[in-house]
């Protein structure tokens, strides 16, 4: 069975063929206007980095949000400027806050002078250790930053360091209470590390080196505590602390040593203006002296010389305990003389002989009448 062919399509009208064309749906959207320009993404992360993260960047991202936006006829334009002046401005804060933070920094390296060739390695001052042995540019101790040279204690050296630590936190203590902490902390770590004073050279000197208000508020908590020999050609260690003593030595010397500190811890101000801190100050020295008659009581079977000693300690307490008491200071000054002639420098070598110690009386002690001093004079760095 054959199929017809297809029929042509029929005129339906001038002009138009069959089928016609299929209308618009009656449901759908009418024809919208063209959409709204997009929004520069540069724009928004101008303002971003330059509230939270990195202001200059911030700088970066506005710059080019403008002239894209300008390019690309896109939005933004308002967010970019307020994110470009915020920028802007933060980057000027943190630019004021650096240069103040640095600025001592700065102005301390411009002002010195290129350091001389000294013998040893140059070291920074934070990484000395106790027991280390370095050299200063001139021999110039007082420096608060010198140049550090570490170098062999065998060989020429202007200071040995008796302790390196780190202060606690807080704020800044204020120059004069820091320089007494130092000193005090330092005295008491020289003892520690040269515990027979009477074995040190006479040319010796205590100094420290603390930071600056300066440098404490950028973080610098150091102090370094050495015994400085510059200006003599000193070879050596003079470290004699508790490891390289018999027991007998170091419970004698801890006891002398903590008098004689006691002792140079006078008040600084005049005894009549005064005189209660005078009076407290007698009692620690009372308390000092009584624990080396303690200690001298337990030894005085084994070393006869200790009796003599003994006897000018309990003379010499009951001064101070007069001290300690006074109501005018014409009192005190009575029986602070009578204290110090009590104690004679005799039977302190005495005893330091029979215990295998230096015999040979410092100088510092030859100028105090007494013993009455605290041994070379403390200079601060």
């Amino acid at each position: 069975m054959s199929t017809p062919p297809p029929q042509p399509p029929r005129p339906v009208g001038p002009g138009h063929s069959w089928p016609p064309p299929s209308p618009q749906p009656g449901w759908g959207p009418p024809p919208g206007p063209a959409g709204a320009p997009a929004l520069n993404g540069f724009a928004l992360a101008s303002l971003l980095v330059g509230l939270l993260c990195f202001p200059p960047l911030g700088v970066v991202f506005g710059l080019v949000a403008l002239v894209q936006i300008g390019r690309r006829q896109e939005r933004g334009r308002a967010l970019a400027v307020v994110g470009l002046v915020v920028s802007l401005v933060t980057t000027a804060v943190m630019l004021y806050g650096l240069v103040s933070w640095t600025r001592p920094f700065l102005e301390r390296l411009g002002s010195r002078p290129v350091p001389e060739r000294v013998e040893g390695q140059l070291t920074d001052m934070g990484r000395l250790r106790t027991g280390d042995c370095f050299n200063v540019p001139g021999g110039d101790l007082l420096d608060e930053t010198p140049f550090t040279y570490r170098t062999d204690c065998a060989q020429v050296h202007d200071a040995e360091v008796t302790a390196a630590t780190v202060l606690g936190p807080g704020p800044f203590p204020g120059a004069s209470k820091l320089k007494d902490s130092a000193t005090d902390a330092c005295w008491k770590a020289q003892d520690a590390y040269a515990m027979d004073t009477w074995a040190l050279p006479d040319y010796v000197e205590m100094y420290y080196f603390a930071p600056t208000r300066e440098a404490w508020r950028a973080g610098d908590r150091r102090l370094i505590c050495v015994i400085g020999t510059s200006g003599h050609d000193h070879r050596g260690s003079l470290r004699k602390d508790a490891g390289m003593l018999t027991p007998e030595q170091v419970s004698l010397l801890t006891a002398l040593n903590a008098a004689d500190g006691a002792l140079g811890r006078a008040p600084e101000r005049e005894l009549d203006e005064a005189l209660p801190e005078y009076r407290s100050w007698a009692r620690e020295v009372d308390g000092a002296l009584g624990a080396e008659e303690r200690m001298l009581r337990d030894a005085a079977a084994a070393h006869p010389e200790a009796g003599a000693r003994l006897k000018e300690l309990a003379a010499a307490r009951t001064q101070w305990q007069r001290a300690a008491g006074a109501v005018r200071p014409s009192d005190f000054r009575q029986a602070w003389d009578a204290a110090e002639g009590a104690l004679t420098t005799g039977t302190e070598q005495a005893l330091r002989g029979a215990y295998g110690l230096s015999t040979r009386v410092p100088e510092w002690i030859e100028e105090n009448q007494g013993g009455s001093g605290r041994g070379p004079s403390s200079d601060s760095a």
